[in-house]
């Protein structure tokens, strides 16, 4: 069953907006750099992400968001736990967040 990813990031105030950017665009090219080990082929199916646009004022300083999508259990546990392309954004952006927060779902699974 599918499990989608959501991913909210809280950017250091002084980061300047193209290493935003360039954050922003790490993220959602992990739908292609990120390869299944047995399949040789791409396996997060990246649905989207951007800047936050909501007007009811409860972002908590997040500034970004981002969801994702993962076929099964094993290949969310290969992408958190041993994806190289995933664990070398996650290291390169470490030092340019106050904040991340993470929250995974299986729809109607409540």
């Amino acid at each position: 069953m599918a499990i989608y990813h959501v991913v909210q990031f809280k950017f250091k105030a002084l980061l300047p907006p193209e290493e935003v950017k360039a954050a922003c665009d790490g993220m959602l090219a992990l739908g292609e750099k990120c390869v299944h080990p047995t399949s040789n082929t791409p396996y997060v199916k990246t649905l989207g992400g951007g800047k936050d646009s909501s007007i009811e004022g409860r972002q908590n300083g997040f500034t970004h968001c981002f969801i994702s999508k993962f076929e099964n259990e094993e290949d969310r546990k290969y992408y958190v736990e041993k994806d190289p392309a995933h664990l070398a954004f996650v290291a390169d952006l470490l030092d340019k967040v106050d904040g991340v927060q993470v929250m995974d779902f299986t729809p109607g699974d409540f």
